[in-house]
């Protein structure tokens, strides 16, 4: 009995989609919704997102809290990039926020970081009001 439970406990490694979380909260003051995903967003790992990103699809703003992701690839970013299109398409907006290196340079790369109202964090995207020409966050 006590090796069926040292095997239980000992097994292999979760699968990767278990590395991916994401957390959903409205911001009552300003009638957002915070989106964070917290992992490696790829390919395998995307529907989470996916489905926090269509379920809020009519909120009248999205922030994407990307602090806690450590790895996106080019289906993550697809998908952000559609999503924000059909927040544009409602007269909504999608925003992201705490865009750390890895993250940060694969947007930069893209070109996508400046398609994106970006913001250091999000306490600075829900004191903005999300209309801006300038990209907070940005160096000056």
């Amino acid at each position: 009995m006590d090796s069926e439970q040292g095997a239980l406990g000992d097994g292999p490694p979760p699968a990767r989609r278990d590395r991916f979380t994401v957390d959903v909260r409205a911001d009552w003051g300003t009638d957002a919704v915070v989106v964070a995903p917290r992992g490696e967003l790829d390919h395998d790992t995307v529907e989470p997102l996916r489905t926090a990103l269509e379920k809020h699809e009519n909120a009248a703003r999205i922030v994407v809290d990307c602090a806690g992701l450590d790895f996106c690839d080019s289906t993550g970013l697809n998908l952000l990039l559609r999503a924000r299109a059909r927040a544009l398409e409602s007269g909504a907006r999608l925003d992201l926020a705490g865009l750390r290196p890895p993250v940060d340079r694969m947007f930069e790369i893209t070109g996508a970081r400046h398609v994106f109202q970006v913001y250091a964090d999000v306490g600075e995207a829900l004191a903005a009001d999300g209309t801006g020409d300038a990209r907070p966050g940005d160096p000056a």
